[in-house]
C-alpha cells in the first residue's frame, strides 16, 4: 500500500509542495530515500528508525522505500524528518492513510522523538494556505507560522503527540500567532551636533528610498548618522512585515515566532564575502541586501569592501531582486532596500586638512575614492560630504529637530506617495517609479526644467543621473507638500548629486 504525505522544499521564498510516498514491499529488509535529497535528508532514515524505536514501534523485515516527489526537485534540509515518520506510520497501518490528504507537515526528529524547530514555517505557512491545508510543525515554530491566519496551523511537541493527534486519541489544539516584536528604542537625531545638510539628506533618503552615500574625514559622524535613518522610517505595513519576516524566517532570525513592524538595519563588515552579501552558500541562503528588504542596507567603509563585492550590488539596486544562480537551479530573493554608505575621502582620512593629509595627497584620494566604480556611484542618488565637527561645538547643547519630528513628515510623505502610486503593482516610493510615470509625476516647471538641462549638459549626467535627479525632487516636493516639482526642489536635488569628492562638482 502506498502512503503519503505532503511537504514542502524550498526555492527562495517559495515553499514548493513535494510528496513523501512511502511503499512496503518483500525483499532483503533495507530503508531508502530517493528523490535528490541532500546529505541531511538522506540521514532522515536513521533519525526517524530511532524515534520509531523510542516509541516501541518496531520496522518490519520489508524493504522501505520513500520517495520525494517531484524526484527531480533538489530536497535540502532536516525538515522532512516528520513527513517521511508520518508516511511510514501510514504505511504501517498506525494512523490512517486518509488523515494525511489535507495537511502539510515539517520538522526535524530527533532521537527520542521530540520535534526540533527548522527554517522556513512561515512561507510553509503560506503554501498550506494556498492549498487549503493545515500545517504540522514542532511547537517552536507554531507561532511564527500562525502569524498566516488563513492555515490551521497544529504544532505537536513530539512524534508521540502528532501520532496521538491523527489517531483521535488527544487532538491537537491550533497554534496562536507569536507576539508582536516591540520596537528598540530609536536613536534620536539631535544626538548629532551640527551637520544639518546631512540630517536634511537622512531626510529625504527615508522619504523617498533614496540611496546615500557620506564621505568625510573619521570621527565627523557618518556612522553616528547612518545609526539614526531608522528612527525615520515608519514602521512596516501588515505586507512588508510578512515579506521581510519570510525572509528571516529562512534565515533564521525570527525570535520566538514574534513578527517585528520595525524595518529591519544591516551593516555587514568590510570583510564579509559575495555570498554573504547578496545570498547563496549551502542551500542558497538570503544574503544582507535580501535580509535588509524594505529596510537599510548600511556599508560602512565603502572602498574597503572587496571589488567583486561592491559590483553584485549594481543590478539588485535596480531591479530589486537578487537571482542567485547554481547549476541546477535559480534562487530569487526581494532586495528592496535602501543602500546608505560611508567613506573616508582617502586612506589617511584627513584629504582636506593639509595639515594633516599624507604626502600623496591629493591623488591618493582620487585612487581611494576610485575603488568605487562610476556605475555604482552613478547609482546613490544623495551624495554627500560630511565636514568635521569642531570640538568647541560639542560642548554646546543639540540642535536641530528630534528624530520623531522629522519621522512625521517623512511619513506624510510616504502617504503622499502610496496614495499616488495606489493600485500599480511593485510601485511603493518614488524611488520605484520609472519610464512615462516618472516624466509624468515629477515633471518639474519650466524654471526647472532649464536648471536641470544646464547641470546636465555642464556635468554630463548620465540617463541614470537625470532620472534620479527627478525622482528626488518629486520627493523633495513631497517633503515642502506641493503638488508639483518646482525650480527650488530640483535645484536642492542636484546639489545633493555634485559630489566635490568624487570629481562631480
Amino acid at each position: 500500500m502506498l502512503a503519503c504525505a505532503r511537504t514542502v522544499a524550498f526555492d527562495g521564498l517559495e515553499a514548493r509542495l513535494v510528496e513523501a510516498q512511502c511503499v512496503l514491499s518483500p525483499g532483503l529488509p533495507a530503508f531508502h530515500v530517493v528523490g535528490l535529497p541532500d546529505k541531511a535528508v538522506s540521514e532522515a532514515r536513521e533519525r526517524v528508525r530511532a524515534a520509531l524505536a523510542s516509541l516501541a514501534i518496531a520496522l518490519p523485515p520489508k524493504r522501505i522505500t520513500v520517495n520525494l516527489s517531484p524526484a527531480d526537485l533538489p530536497k535540502e534540509g532536516s525538515h522532512f524528518d516528520l513527513p517521511i515518520a508520518l508516511s511510514l506510520l501510514a504505511a504501517l497501518g498506525i494512523i490512517p492513510v486518509d488523515a494525511l490528504a489535507e495537511t502539510v507537515s515539517l520538522g526535524e526528529l530527533s532521537l527520542d522523538g521530540a520535534l526540533v524547530p527548522v527554517l522556513g514555517a512561515l512561507p510553509a505557512a503560506m503554501t498550506a494556505a494556498a492549498e487549503s491545508c493545515t500545517l504540522i510543525c514542532p511547537r517552536a515554530c507554531g507561532a511564527e507560522a500562525a502569524w498566516v491566519g488563513a492555515a490551521r496551523v497544529l504544532a505537536p511537541s513530539s512524534l508521540q503527540d502528532a501520532i496521538a493527534h491523527f489517531t483521535g486519541r488527544t487532538p491537537l489544539p491550533a497554534a496562536r500567532p507569536g507576539e508582536v516584536t516591540p520596537a528598540a528604542t530609536a536613536r534620536d537625531l539631535r544626538d548629532v551636533k551640527g551637520q544639518e545638510r546631512a540630517k536634511r539628506a537622512l531626510e529625504i533618503a527615508a522619504a523617498g528610498r533614496h540611496h546615500l552615500i557620506m564621505v568625510g574625514s573619521p570621527g565627523s559622524g557618518k556612522s553616528m548618522l547612518a545609526a539614526r535613518l531608522p528612527g525615520l522610517l515608519p514602521p512596516l505595513s501588515a505586507m512588508e512585515a510578512l515579506e521581510t519576516s519570510m525572509i528571516h524566517s529562512l534565515a533564521g532570525l525570527l525570535d520566538e515566532g514574534g513578527i517585528s513592524r520595525t524595518r529591519p538595519f544591516r551593516e555587514p563588515h568590510h570583510t564579509a564575502s559575495v555570498a554573504a552579501i547578496v545570498g547563496g552558500g549551502k542551500g542558497a541562503k538570503p544574503g544582507e541586501i535580501s535580509l535588509a528588504h524594505n529596510g537599510v542596507l548600511f556599508l560602512d567603509e565603502l572602498p574597503e569592501f572587496p571589488r567583486t563585492v561592491l559590483e553584485t550590488l549594481r543590478q539588485p539596486i535596480e531591479t530589486g531582486e537578487v537571482v542567485v544562480a547554481r547549476a541546477n537551479a535559480h534562487t530569487r530573493y526581494p532586495c528592496r532596500f535602501l543602500l546608505v554608505a560611508a567613506a573616508n575621502p582617502c586612506r589617511c582620512g584627513y584629504l582636506a586638512e593639509p595639515g594633516r593629509a599624507c604626502n600623496r595627497a591629493p591623488h591618493c584620494g582620487e585612487d581611494y575614492i576610485g575603488r568605487i566604480s562610476g556605475p555604482l556611484m552613478d547609482r546613490f542618488d544623495l551624495r554627500l560630504e560630511v565636514p568635521p565637527v569642531a570640538w568647541s561645538d560639542l560642548d554646546l547643547p543639540p540642535t536641530g529637530e528630534p528624530s520623531a519630528a522629522i519621522a512625521a513628515r517623512v511619513a506624510d510623505a510616504r502617504a503622499v506617495q502610496e496614495a499616488r502610486f495606489e493600485g500599480r503593482a511593485g510601485l511603493r516610493v518614488n524611488a520605484d517609479a520609472e519610464g512615462a510615470l516618472l516624466e509624468e509625476i515629477a515633471a518639474p516647471d519650466r524654471e526647472g526644467k532649464e536648471t536641470l538641462a544646464l547641470v546636465a549638459e555642464r556635468f554630463g549626467l548620465t540617463a541614470r543621473g537625470y532620472h534620479r535627479v527627478l525622482r528626488v525632487a518629486r520627493t523633495i516636493a513631497d517633503l515642502d507638500g506641493s503638488p508639483g516639482v518646482r525650480a527650488p526642489h530640483v535645484a536642492e536635488a542636484i546639489s545633493f548629486r555634485l559630489l566635490v569628492a568624487d570629481g562631480t562638482g
